[in-house]
């Protein structure tokens, strides 16, 4: 099984839907890893096309993986370890592809709806995934959510995570939670 992660964080959505790129936040880094490690994940890329936040992300990878931090928490460095910077998420694409010999399968996932945009259930990409189909690389945004044109160039789209109220309802959820709720869905062991 070959999934990987990318979190785009440029271009990405304001709520105007203008594009714009937001900063790379620690948690996001070290949460998503620690969870793409833990579904056993073949990596996260982390897409930026600012220097100065790969700058800022290769300072805490370095900290944990080389550092001080690598000895006071091994955990976090193994976590680290399958974390790459990508200044595009083309870039993500061509490196996956470059890996696996092959490209992957383009996954997006967003907060809404988007109609016209072909879909995959989770209980599909599951069996997909189980039946070794190839790389899969599962796109999340940061901000209000992935371009348009990100979406609509994807193979396929997964549907909204929704709460008790369903779609429509209450739906903010981050972007580390929602991506542990993902891999969970995907890679998970439970019902």
């Amino acid at each position: 099984m070959s999934l990987y992660v990318a979190l785009v964080h440029g271009p990405v959505r304001n709520k105007h839907g203008e594009p714009i790129t937001t900063a790379v936040t620690g948690l996001n880094l070290h949460d998503i890893a620690r969870a793409v490690t833990t579904y056993g994940g073949a990596g996260y890329y982390l897409v930026t096309p600012l220097a100065a936040q790969q700058a800022l992300v290769r300072r805490m990878m370095d900290h944990w993986r080389e550092g001080h931090g690598a000895d006071y928490n091994p955990t976090r460095k193994a976590a680290l370890e399958g974390v790459r910077i990508a200044d595009t998420l083309d870039d993500a694409v061509a490196d996956v592809a470059g890996r696996e010999g092959t490209p992957p399968r383009i996954v997006a996932t967003s907060a809404r709806e988007r109609p016209g945009v072909p879909r995959v259930d989770y209980a599909g990409l599951r069996a997909d995934l189980a039946a070794g189909k190839g790389p899969v690389l599962l796109v999340f945004g940061t901000g209000w959510g992935l371009m348009a044109e990100v979406l609509e160039a994807a193979d396929v789209l997964l549907p909204p995570l929704s709460g008790p109220a369903g779609p429509g309802g209450f739906n903010h959820l981050s972007v580390r939670s929602a991506v542990s709720i993902v891999l969970d869905r995907l890679l998970g062991t439970g019902p």
